[in-house]
């Protein structure tokens, strides 16, 4: 007899965002970064829409790596970018707890110090790593896939 999982669940809500947009719809995006003009990189690099077939972004700063636990627990996100350069908790490490912790972990973007790091996002068990400086193609190409592919 299979036993139960004991690692808690995250739901995102409705997961179907491909095709033409709700323009009700909302995706909320978790930003995390101990550094706040990294956090306003992000979302200026994003805007409000990655791209007219997706819904409107939404997002939810996070400084601190045990206020990320608790936002990813209560659900309703359908994508993580986690700054691999935050202190005290790097978003790498941080990263590969949600994986192991998270049974429906949202997908994860890493933002990692250069481009030789991406080892160490695969690692993390992200599905997307980006390096700084941030470049608004590389992280809307990388982000719009990732919220296409969790539908």
């Amino acid at each position: 007899m299979r036993q139960a999982s004991k690692r808690p669940r995250c739901s995102s809500g409705s997961r179907s965002i491909g095709g033409v947009a709700d323009p009700d719809a909302q995706l909320r995006i978790l930003v995390y970064s101990s550094n706040s003009r990294t956090r306003e990189r992000v979302r200026s690099a994003l805007g409000r829409r990655i791209h007219p077939d997706l819904p409107e972004l939404n997002y939810l700063e996070v400084a601190t790596a045990p206020m990320v636990l608790t936002r990813v627990a209560e659900g309703g996100l359908h994508l993580l970018i986690l700054d691999g350069e935050a202190t005290p908790t790097g978003g790498m490490g941080l990263a590969k707890q949600l994986k192991d912790e998270i049974e429906a972990c949202p997908p994860i973007l890493v933002l990692t110090g250069r481009r030789d790091d991406a080892w160490l996002a695969s690692w993390s068990r992200a599905e997307a790593a980006v390096s700084h400086p941030i470049d608004p193609i590389r992280l809307g190409e990388a982000a719009a896939g990732l919220l296409r592919s969790a539908s």
